[in-house]
Order: C-alpha cells, then structure tokens, then sequence
C-alpha cells in the first residue's frame, strides 16, 4: 500500500526511499517484529483461555514434553497477522510473485489452523487425515505453481554449475508443487522443540533475501553466473517480512515456550520458503540451506519404511531430534546444535552462488 502511495507521487521527497527494495524490506522486518511484539500478549492471553489445556502432548514422547501440557498452540497465526500486515505495506502490489507466496502462505496457514483446531478439539494428537491434508496442500500449491512458473521458464537449474539446467518442460509444474508441499510438510516435522523450527527458518529466510535480491537484478545474476528472475528481487522484502515475524515469535516461543506455533505456523512458514526457492529458480538449493528440514522429514521417511519392513526402529524415535532427546541431550542442546547446523548450511548455499 505504501509502495503503491510512493508511486503515484512519483517517488518525490521521502517516499523516494519506496522506490528501493532494501529500504522496503527493512521496513517489513521492523513492522512485522514490532507488530508480532505488540499483539503477543493478548494473542497468547486470547488463546490460553479458548484452548484450555493447550495443544495435547504425545504421551509416547519424551517424557520431559509433559511438562508441557496446557501450553496453547496456534501461535502461528501471530506470525501470519504481522507478516500479511507488512507485506500489504511494503510490496508491491504488482508482482505476482508476492501474490502466489502469500497465497501459498495464507493457505498452508488455514490447513494448518484447520489441523490444530481438530488436536485441541478432540484432545487428540491426529488431527486432519494426512490424505486430505496432503490434497489440500497440493491444490494451494498447484495453483501457486501456475501463477509462478507462468512467469519463468521450466528449467531446473543445478548449482555450482554455471548455464547447467534440466529442462523439465510441463512437468516442472508438479516439480514446483512438490517442493512446496515438501518444504511445508519438512518444517511442520521440525516444529517439535521450543525455538527449533524457527531460527532455522530465520537462517533460511535471510539467506533467500540475499539470493532473491541477487537473482532479481540482472548485473549481479550476470556476475554471478546464476538464473535471472526478473522482479524477483521483490521477494528480499517477503523474506524480510518472515524474518521479522518469526523473531517476534521466539521471543514468546524461547524456553519455557509461552506458546506453540503449531501447524498453523510450521506448515505456513515452510509452504512460503518452498514458494520462494521456485520463483527465484534455487529449489535444489533450498535443500541445502534448509538441510536440516530434509533431515527431519528423511528421519520420518527412513524410521517408518524400516519398521514396516523389519519390524525395527533405525532412530530410537522419529523424528531425529526427539532421537537424541531419547540419548540423552537436554532439550536446549538438540535445538543450539541443530541452528548451528542451520548456520553452516546456509554458508554452504550461499556459497552456490559463487562456486559456479
């Protein structure tokens, strides 16, 4: 809205500061980390009293979790109020790459309310069937995939190859579905510490800020040797914008968690980072900075292929950071190590850009 006033006054005097996307995207951190700051109170206030006893806890988990219980969930949708918010201030409002990520981040955010609000309503851990949830999040993704991929060509490129793609043609399309549905069903496994899933998100938002800035300007991608999007620089600001609301997130959600963002947050913000790796051409490199989420969700994967097989466990539970809780590691240990693995990957896909 704010990009849109700038432009009719033809970006004279301060609104002139509009007109840059660094500008605009620090604005979108401030106000969604002002904002997520603002309304935290009274949204975890809010709902404690409407869940009662808070998001139900597995009672074959960690036994350190009970302690847990009566902890509201659904605090992903503070983090949606002040990331929409932002982005309806700072983007521009002409791009349909903004568009289809907030629609696939609105949407993977309403599968997930609808999955949390069946837990704390039936008190069970289940929630929705994973078949309707599965088809629910490949129809959200399916459309975003379209309104993205019509703007770009259908190449997947390869990193630390310099010109080297995969044509995939019309199947490129399911391709981006798939790794959208993967990135939010790969976070949503993360989600299972306090502080575990966000900083990772954090890490990876901020090093797609960088990649979408680069790969929306056609000197640097030139430079760098990797796939120009044009206009996709517009989504350093989205990234910006996720930064800022997550951050106001872990301020509540840092031990002891005064709230869960449940699947309501993990699936929305994992949806959205998804979305963003396919507008800006850098999907196998999405599965390197966020290598930490593949690894969560390939624990998932190899734990119940091997015991449907062999009747035994690989990890002592899925998925692998509860292994380690299992082993031993007090809780602040796994999620300080895992972000510190997060960090390290996020170098190693920055330094695809380069390494080309």
């Amino acid at each position: 809205m704010l990009y849109l006033i700038a432009d009719w006054f033809h970006y004279e005097g301060l609104s002139n500061l509009f007109r840059y996307q660094t500008f605009r995207s620090g604005a979108a951190l401030m106000t969604a980390l002002g904002l997520g700051l603002l309304i935290g109170p009274r949204f975890i206030n809010m709902l404690r009293v409407r869940q009662g006893k808070g998001q139900p806890i597995r009672e074959d988990g960690p036994q350190s979790h009970l302690a847990k219980r009566g902890t509201p969930t659904m605090g992903g949708l503070m983090i949606l109020t002040a990331l929409v918010s932002s982005m309806i201030l700072f983007m521009d409002v002409t791009n349909p790459f903004v568009w289809a990520c907030v629609a696939v981040t609105v949407g993977f955010g309403i599968i997930g309310f609808l999955d949390d609000y069946d837990k704390v309503a039936k008190r069970s851990t289940a929630g929705l069937s994973s078949k309707l949830r599965l088809g629910l999040e490949f129809v959200v993704a399916g459309i975003a995939s379209y309104i993205i991929v019509s703007q770009l060509n259908t190449n997947l490129y390869v990193p630390f190859l310099s010109g080297r793609y995969i044509p995939l043609g019309p199947f490129y399309y399911v391709f981006a579905a798939v790794v959208i549905v993967g990135a939010g069903n790969a976070v949503n496994l993360t989600d299972g510490l306090d502080g575990l899933a966000t900083m990772p998100v954090i890490i990876a938002a901020g090093t797609f800020a960088i990649i979408c800035y680069l790969a929306g300007r056609v000197d640097y991608a030139n430079y760098l040797g990797i796939p120009h999007v044009p206009r996709a620089g517009e989504l350093a600001v989205f990234c910006a914008g996720i930064i800022g609301a997550c951050l106001a997130f872990l301020w509540f959600n840092a031990p002891p968690a005064a709230v869960f963002m449940g699947d309501t947050g993990s699936l929305a913000l994992g949806g959205a980072l998804g979305a963003i790796a396919v507008a800006a051409h850098h999907e196998i490199v999405l599965a390197i900075v966020g290598g930490l989420f593949v690894l969560e969700a390939a624990s998932v994967i190899i734990q119940v292929f091997w015991f449907k097989r062999t009747g035994r466990r690989v990890f002592r539970m899925a998925p692998i950071h509860h292994h380690f809780e299992q082993k031993g590691w007090k809780e602040s240990t796994v999620v300080i190590r895992f972000w510190i693995i997060s960090i390290v990957l996020a170098v190693l896909g920055l330094s695809t850009l380069k390494l080309r």
